[in-house]
């Protein structure tokens, strides 16, 4: 039986972001699912509804359903997921999320008054608090990017090692089951070669291999 792979975009994007990620996952052998949603206006609870009934719509014969998320998509999966007692079996992967809450998301709140937080729109929270630690079921891998070139870094926010807009260290939650760092900037991760082989790997197996160079794993 093959898996299937749900694909969720970051803020301010919209799921043709994900075309290039759902290619290669294709190639891989993966059925792949991108997943459109409403990251300002809509708010978290719809968010995850629709997103728990696409799940079981894409396997109703109890196959696995795995979630893969870029920046805020990958919160949204982990939120989704905290208690999936009545959802289908599956892996999660978060490619450059923020899990323990974003310091570009703060600073950019900050910024203009009312209306920087507006433009985080129901997810404001989620994005700058993140997580304390995953205490849920699912094993959950992480990519992490460390080029850095970005909205944060314009900011000045970022400290350590970042990808632009998320620093390494944001990524780092206690609880996941893997994680590893790239050569890539935040929204280079989706078209990375290397970001590709390493998701599907994780999906497989439940860890990312270890014998592929230039890359540190934690």
């Amino acid at each position: 039986m093959t898996d299937h792979v749900i694909l969720l975009h970051g803020l301010w994007m919209r799921g043709f972001a994900l075309l290039m990620l759902h290619r290669r996952l294709m190639e891989a052998g993966f059925r792949v699912h991108r997943f459109d949603y409403m990251s300002v206006a809509a708010t978290q609870e719809q968010t995850v509804a629709r997103l728990h009934a696409r799940m079981r719509e894409a396997a109703p014969e109890g196959g696995a359903v795995h979630l893969v998320g870029h920046s805020l998509g990958g919160l949204l999966a982990l939120r989704a997921c905290l208690d999936d007692r009545d959802l289908p079996a599956g892996r999660i992967v978060c490619l450059g999320s923020p899990l323990k809450g974003s310091a570009t998301a703060r600073s950019f709140a900050s910024l203009g008054g009312r209306g920087g937080g507006v433009l985080l729109g129901h997810n404001r929270a989620l994005l700058e608090n993140g997580f304390e630690q995953w205490t849920g079921t699912r094993e959950v891998g992480v990519i992490a990017g460390r080029t850095p070139f970005g909205l944060g870094h314009v900011l000045g926010q970022l400290d350590g090692e970042h990808d632009g807009t998320v620093a390494v260290d944001e990524t780092r939650l206690p609880g996941i089951a893997d994680h590893c760092v790239v050569e890539a900037n935040h929204t280079g991760l989706l078209f990375s070669v290397e970001t590709g082989r390493l998701i599907a790997g994780f999906l497989r197996e439940g860890r990312f291999g270890r014998d592929m160079a230039g890359r540190e794993t934690a």
